[in-house]
């Protein structure tokens, strides 16, 4: 277990999930991992609350709607990176401390080697993917977006440091300290929103400078964290090289994961493309999802949270064969997840107005994203049995099974659906919108059929 020393850095805040309650064990570490991405939401949210105060559609709706595009390289990189979350969680608990020192300076360096490359492709690829969201139309959106783009890809490398240095604690079963981080972090964002856009004025490119310089503090507070730690995590810069043989088992777990959201996340282009496309005013139809996206971060969160702590419960239990408790966690987290689940869905339709009217208060656009948010929120039950599911079989090692299903709903069958409905049925906003629920389910029956089906390979990290 834990045991504190005195110097704030270099306390041991690992935890040993392979023994102790289990729902205490995924509450404790799922309640920090909770309130820090609340935190991170919160800085969203403000970018778009801050952008939306100045009364410029066209700038609310780039900032809001840019998500999928940023997604499709990060989304890689934190499916990559999580493969290396799986093989540290299960040297640890297997107790091969050995392992685990290699495999964080193999993860380390492995993002110091992508940074550059995401720069650079983050840079050339924003026009080609902002041109396909919105059918080449060269609007206010896209001149705003194309802003705000630029300069977050020009400092995309310190989310990529915050996200592994915050997967490696967590692996370890540490969810504290990045929790710390993303609250100086989301302090820091924040007032620099208010600085830069109402002080400075300058709008779209005050909101991105704020995010990454936010950013950047938060990758700095990792790294410091694990210079300074006294566990086995301790970041050596002597050590920073490449191991053949972990960096192949990184990549066979990281691979799948990330491609899988990636490819969803270029998906959801052409979902935004379809809503920039249906029977209304183009900017309104973004604006009102715009304010149902950053409202679904909200409702996502309690599910994400608990799914990354069956990823490091489940892997650390398989790295000493324990596949009962495993299993007994995974099934013990979605109860919990569904239960707080059903509180926010409830919260959110009864507050729609309210809460969209704290993004922008055009009323076309609260009568837009109301509409959404209270024909869309009561299925997010489903992500409750995709999620956890699918975080319990990466955990376990399997990478692949969680891809195939989630591409073949959230891409496969969705933009299927889209294709039908746009064409043969309506092109009318909730009919579209109603594509994500669609996928959710389809994904949410199969894993769970698959999951019941499938045996956990023991130990496989040796």
């Amino acid at each position: 277990m834990a045991t504190a020393l005195r110097k704030p850095f270099g306390r041991r805040t690992d935890v040993d999930m392979t023994q102790g309650g289990i729902a205490y064990n995924i509450i404790s570490f799922a309640l920090p991992l909770m309130v820090g991405n609340l935190f991170q939401q919160l800085y969203n949210m403000v970018d778009t609350w801050v952008i939306g105060q100045t009364g410029i559609n066209g700038a609310f709706a780039a900032v809001g709607s840019i998500s999928p595009i940023i997604n499709i390289l990060i989304g890689f990189f934190l499916g990559l990176s999580s493969g290396a979350g799986v093989i540290i969680s299960q040297y640890y608990g297997a107790k091969n401390f050995e392992k685990v020192k290699k495999s964080v300076h193999t993860a380390l360096t492995l993002t110091l080697i992508l940074a550059v490359f995401f720069t650079i492709a983050g840079l050339c690829m924003s026009p080609v993917m902002l041109k396909l969201m919105l059918h080449g139309k060269e609007s206010d959106v896209y001149s705003y977006a194309l802003q705000y783009l630029t300069i977050y890809f020009s400092g995309v490398s310190g989310l990529m440091l915050y996200n592994i240095t915050a997967g490696i604690l967590r692996a370890v079963g540490d969810s504290k300290r990045p929790f710390y981080f993303l609250v100086v972090s989301s302090v820091i964002n924040i007032v620099l929103d208010v600085v830069f856009v109402f002080f400075f004025d300058l709008g779209v490119v005050g909101v991105a400078l704020a995010t990454i310089i936010a950013q950047f503090v938060s990758a700095t507070l990792g790294v410091l964290a694990l210079i300074k730690t006294d566990s086995c995590v301790k970041l050596d810069f002597k050590e920073l090289k490449i191991s053949p043989e972990l960096l192949k088992k990184i990549i066979k777990l990281g691979i799948p994961a990330g491609l899988q959201m990636a490819i969803t996340a270029f998906s959801n282009v052409f979902v935004q493309s379809y809503v920039a496309n249906v029977n209304m005013d183009s900017t309104i139809a973004l604006s009102g999802w715009t304010a149902y996206s950053k409202i679904d971060m909200f409702i996502f969160l309690p599910t994400q949270s608990i799914a990354l702590a069956v990823t490091t419960f489940v892997g650390q239990n398989i790295g000493i064969n324990n596949v009962s408790r495993a299993k007994k966690g995974t099934y013990t987290a979605m109860g919990i997840s569904a239960c707080i689940t059903a509180v926010v869905i409830g919260i959110v339709m009864l507050l729609s107005p309210v809460l969209v009217r704290i993004f922008n208060s055009d009323e076309e656009v609260i009568k837009c994203g109301t509409m959404l948010l209270r024909y869309i929120t009561p299925f997010y039950m489903l992500t409750c049995v995709n999620q956890i599911l699918a975080a319990a079989l990466r955990g376990g090692g399997n990478t692949t099974a969680p891809m195939i299903i989630m591409v073949s709903s959230f891409v496969g069958f969705r933009q299927l659906y889209l294709y039908i409905i746009s064409n043969f049925v309506s092109n009318d906003l909730i009919p579209i919108a109603m594509g994500y629920p669609a996928g959710w389910a389809a994904c949410a029956i199969t894993i769970f059929i698959y999951y019941n089906l499938y045996k956990f390979k023991k130990n496989i990290v040796e």
